[in-house]
């Protein structure tokens, strides 16, 4: 299953919830705000870095740079996807659960 988050991890429990009910195989992709989720050095870093360990974890880079950050910023495992690589994801799950 892909699990979609779009809500900054800091203002709502969003990510928390992706992470913590995904199953082990499982993606999670960071989209819009949710963003600042997958930066070096945060409150959730430790959490994501956590969850590398059983589950695939990505980010929108055009949303990370829409809000003026870069990859160099990212956590390491936490991979990096274009628009392309987006619907990628979409076509290789075959659920989608959108956490908002």
């Amino acid at each position: 299953m892909l699990h979609t988050v779009n809500k900054s991890p800091f203002e709502k429990r969003s990510l928390d919830g992706a992470l913590t009910h995904a199953a082990n195989g499982a993606a999670v992709l960071m989209i819009e705000d949710a963003v600042f989720g997958a930066l070096k050095g945060t409150a959730v870093t430790a959490k994501v870095q956590k969850a590398l360990g059983n589950l695939k974890v990505y980010v929108l880079g055009p949303d990370l740079k829409a809000r003026g950050m870069t990859e160099e910023q990212v956590i390491d495992g936490v991979t990096v996807v274009d628009y392309a690589g987006f619907v990628d994801l979409v076509t290789e799950y075959d659920k989608v659960q959108a956490w908002l």
